[in-house]
């Protein structure tokens, strides 16, 4: 009989069983603690575990948070924005969400020996105690963050327990099979190889790759509040104890990549890597800097030269930027997001709501990633 838990600490799961469910993944059971003790404001973890009497089928990561509807572009932000000036918070939901604020995808783990039927089992039990879950805390939403397309089980398990889809952020990967920069450079179009042998021939940062930043952390925050705030679709806030938890907890499998110009720094790039992948996690840079030496555009033949050099296959790059990186020559991997409300009125509601808040509507170069993997 299969039954059903939710805890408050990744910590009441062992480490080496919830990591036997992730196979070669970076964001496992340490990535989740240290995100757990750098207490990123506005978030409350929950873990959900199915067994099968005391053997450990499926786990998921899981959080509850105030959902703002006008996390979004274009038009529809104009309009909720507008409408928030006149009824404040009308568009802001309590919301329990499977999958976790400060990674891609909600990937979840299972145990390698499952069937194809036990793992459907499994799938819908976890769902059903996250419904559980959200109803002890009386919260009327739920929903799946970022579910891979490629997970057709998981996708129906969704679909049967009637939760709405809606198309989420695509992710980005480039393979890496070159031998050189120079060899990248010429799988590429002829403007994009151009613009980068460009920026190659101007003048370098001074780059430093690093475990250790606690000396550069308030410059760092500085970075990162200015990128943030030129985005629209930024979900979490993030503060220097998540910065120093991933680096701690993780070890040599992150670094962060800081980027100097004279004396100052004016870029940093948050990894996480292994022999397998290196996974972007996050890049500030302050643009009134950066814009003439194109630090983007370096960064990035920085972590593709890094994975050439170390053999490592796959940089995972991240959920932003969707017309550089196709020019850079990414592959894009689809995420949908799925979500019900309990209250049917509210429901039907975000169901009209999905039309315009899909993050695709106001971003071509989004929407042609997304329409990839259809």
């Amino acid at each position: 009989m299969l039954t059903a838990q939710a805890f408050d600490s990744i910590q009441h799961i062992d480490r080496a069983t919830w990591n036997d469910c992730f196979a070669d993944t970076l964001e496992n059971w340490d990535y989740y603690l240290a995100v757990e003790k750098a207490g990123v404001a506005g978030f409350q973890w929950r873990y959900l575990a199915v067994f099968d009497g005391k053997t450990l089928l499926a786990v998921a990561p899981a959080f509850i948070t105030h959902y703002n509807l006008t996390t979004m572009q274009g038009a529809g932000k104009r309009l909720t924005d507008a409408l928030n000036r006149v009824w404040p918070n009308a568009l802001s939901l309590s919301l329990y969400a499977i999958g976790s604020p400060v990674t891609e995808r909600c990937n979840v783990g299972t145990a390698s020996h499952l069937t194809e039927q036990q793992r459907d089992q499994a799938l819908t039990r976890l769902l059903q105690m996250a419904r559980s879950d959200a109803d002890h805390f009386k919260i009327g939403l739920m929903a799946v963050k970022d579910a891979p397309t490629t997970d057709s089980a998981w996708t129906a398990a969704c679909r049967a327990q009637n939760l709405q889809a809606i198309p989420s952020l695509p992710s980005a990967t480039l393979s890496i099979q070159f031998g050189s920069i120079d060899s990248y450079l010429g799988s590429l179009g002829k403007s994009t190889r151009k613009d980068l042998r460009r920026t190659l021939r101007g003048p370098a940062p001074r780059i430093e790759w690093r475990r250790e930043v606690k000396d550069v952390l308030p410059e760092m925050m500085r970075l990162y509040e200015a990128t943030l705030a030129r985005s629209d679709l930024q979900f979490e806030r993030l503060d220097e104890a998540y910065f120093i938890s991933v680096l701690e907890q993780l070890g040599d499998r992150s670094a962060c990549v800081l980027y100097w110009i004279d004396d100052q720094l004016v870029a940093f790039n948050l990894m996480l890597l292994d022999d397998q992948r290196l996974i972007d996690k996050f890049f500030a840079h302050d643009v009134d800097r950066t814009r003439d030496h194109n630090l983007y555009a370096r960064s990035w033949l920085e972590n593709v030269d890094f994975c050439i050099r170390n053999g490592i296959p796959v940089y995972e790059a991240g959920q932003a930027g969707y017309a550089s990186k196709t020019r850079f020559g990414c592959q894009f991997h689809g995420n949908m997001m799925f979500f019900r409300h309990r209250n049917w009125l509210l429901n039907s509601l975000l169901k009209l709501a999905k039309l315009i808040i899909r993050p695709d509507r106001y971003d071509p170069a989004m929407a042609a990633a997304i329409g990839e993997n259809r």
